[in-house]
């Protein structure tokens, strides 16, 4: 997705609040994942998530992420007019300007300010009116309650207990469905979980955390899961799963 002409006002910021899962274990992830992406993948994840040539392998992850960007929105409803989504770990925004195409009010937030300037510059302006882009925690209650929530690969990096909490605190917040992604326990991925886990912690970006499906939705109590479809795009591997309220 091309920038576009369109410059927003300053996304505000959610400093302060009670996420839904505060706890130390979610709180200490969430920090490394702002402190990744804002001082070092930054101009990567912009260049990646654009329209700009890339490397092989992050070609891959593109197309991966593409894909699954249109599986999770299958998930929803063609219209989503008058509906309220929110898009929790927007990164750059593609994902919330295809809802707010479909006609939803949608909340996009990321814990990352310099994600959300990219988000904020790439917004079209004849969609800005149904965006609003929050700096912040996406977890944070006073974004409050919606019909549907999203959450591509911005609950990959967190172990299961977390993983289902935050999945009950917005199964909690939503009447309809929770639609997201986890990184699934393939010997691959659980090969590259082990490597990252040698490098010490301030040497490494935030690593993803394989899971399998069935130990979630075991410590689920506000919302039954279910798994919905796995890419597989050699470089990016990823499952996604939808979570609906009891």
């Amino acid at each position: 997705m091309a920038d576009g002409g369109f410059q927003s006002a300053p996304a505000p910021s959610l400093t302060g609040g009670r996420p839904v899962a505060a706890h130390d274990g979610y709180r200490d992830t969430r920090d490394r994942v702002e402190d990744y992406f804002d001082r070092t993948a930054t101009r990567t994840w912009e260049r990646l998530t654009s329209d700009a040539p890339v490397s092989g392998i992050r070609a891959t992850v593109r197309a991966g992420r593409d894909r699954m960007r249109a599986v999770l929105l299958d998930q929803l409803p063609a219209d989503l007019t008058g509906l309220r989504v929110l898009d929790a770990g927007c990164g750059t925004g593609a994902l919330s300007v295809h809802l707010a195409e479909r006609g939803a009010e949608v909340v996009a937030a990321d814990i990352s300010p310099a994600l959300i300037d990219i988000a904020q510059r790439r917004c079209p302006a004849h969609l800005a009116d149904r965006i609003t882009f929050c700096a912040g925690d996406m977890l944070d209650d006073r974004l409050g309650g919606f019909d549907h929530v999203v959450a591509m690969d911005s609950l990959i990096y967190y172990d299961t207990a977390t993983v289902a909490g935050v999945l009950d605190g917005l199964a909690r917040r939503t009447t309809g469905s929770v639609v997201f992604t986890l990184a699934p326990r393939t010997a691959l991925l659980m090969l590259m979980w082990r490597a990252g886990k040698l490098f010490p912690r301030a040497d490494r970006s935030p690593v993803m955390v394989p899971q399998v499906p069935a130990q979630v939705a075991a410590r689920l109590t506000a919302g039954m899961l279910r798994e919905v479809e796995r890419i597989n795009a050699k470089f990016y591997i990823s499952t996604a799963l939808e979570v609906r309220p009891c």
